[in-house]
């Protein structure tokens, strides 16, 4: 198996699935500040990471080594990796967008984001005076592109980020995540500040998908490989509970079919006490990592899960996996 690796916001953890009953777990990129990673779909053991203050970091040996490169602005909220041209995008505060299109060459800024009409009213709350590119969700079927904005909404491009269209109709205007289904072209996901919505037409329009939810305040966002009709998202009472000192008050929740959303329990704490700020599919296990480090993993589908023991230095939170 391929190790996960995660984002833990000093550095990464590798977590080794294939050790049986106890994962093994290696911290590297000691003091980089990455908070935000993605792999290359193409090449597993090419990953980029980003931290708010360090820039932009790659690794070529599946997250063991870590190199940062020569990148125009420090503060990196959000990576991806084309799965479609192998085209490597990181996001910044303010938000900025930047594209390198071949390893090792330079840092492109896809300036006509900052044109869209409604950029001068992108505000981020704590932060009033700015915003930032909180995801980038390149289509691994083509050259769509989705980019979240905290806050200002979900902004497409159908050029790998040439042109762009302004936020779009029925998407959350406060953007935290986004998916594309892997296999089934069109269908994509979001996870926002108000709720959930998915997309069936490219991203150009989105469906409202809150029914059966009594916490609005979403925040990950994971798909299943196999059924473009299975989601999941993790969500708490609002911000201050998710993101504060005392219990996040969280669950993770599941849409199937036409849905409505199922809270997940079968193992998984009902309410979490700390925020699920990553979810991901690995080989075939559902993953949801916590703010405190926990990981949780369910080879059902979220029916059943299992608090996963790891031996080594455990990593103190868990922001994003890859």
């Amino acid at each position: 198996m391929t190790p996960v690796v995660a984002a833990t916001g000093a550095g990464v953890a590798r977590l080794d699935l294939g050790g049986g009953d106890t994962w093994q777990v290696e911290i590297a990129a000691h003091g980089t500040g990455i908070s935000c990673v993605a792999r290359d779909p193409r090449d597993p053991d090419f990953l980029v990471g980003g931290g708010r203050g360090t820039g932009v970091w790659e690794s070529s040996d599946g997250g063991g080594n870590w190199e940062r490169v020569d990148f125009p602005h420090e503060d990196v909220f959000s990576v991806a990796v084309s799965g479609a041209d192998g085209a490597i995008y990181a996001g910044c505060e303010p938000s900025m967008l930047f594209v390198n299109r071949d390893r090792g060459g330079e840092w492109t800024e896809l300036a006509s984001l900052r044109e869209i009409p409604s950029a001068p009213t992108w505000s981020f709350p704590p932060r009033p005076w700015t915003s930032h590119v909180r995801w980038i969700a390149p289509s691994p079927h083509d050259s769509h592109l989705l980019v979240g904005i905290e806050l200002g909404g979900v902004m497409r491009s159908e050029d790998g980020g040439a042109t762009w269209s302004d936020h779009r109709p029925g998407a959350q205007p406060d953007c935290h995540s986004l998916a594309w289904h892997p296999s089934t072209p069109g269908r994509a996901y979001e996870a926002g500040g108000g709720g959930a919505a998915w997309s069936f037409d490219g991203g150009a329009t989105w469906k409202a998908a809150d029914a059966g939810r009594d916490r609005h305040y979403t925040w990950a966002v994971a798909v299943d490989p196999q059924e473009p009709d299975c989601w999941f998202v993790s969500a708490s009472t609002g911000p201050y509970a998710a993101h504060g000192r005392g219990s996040a008050e969280a669950i993770v929740y599941r849409w199937r079919g036409s849905g409505p959303w199922e809270p997940l329990a079968g193992g998984l704490p009902q309410p979490l006490d700390e925020m699920p700020y990553a979810l991901a599919f690995a080989d075939g296990l559902l993953l949801a990592g916590l703010a405190d480090g926990r990981i949780y993993a369910s080879r059902d589908s979220g029916d059943s899960w299992e608090h996963v023991p790891l031996s080594g230095e455990s990593p103190e939170r868990i922001l994003a996996f890859a």
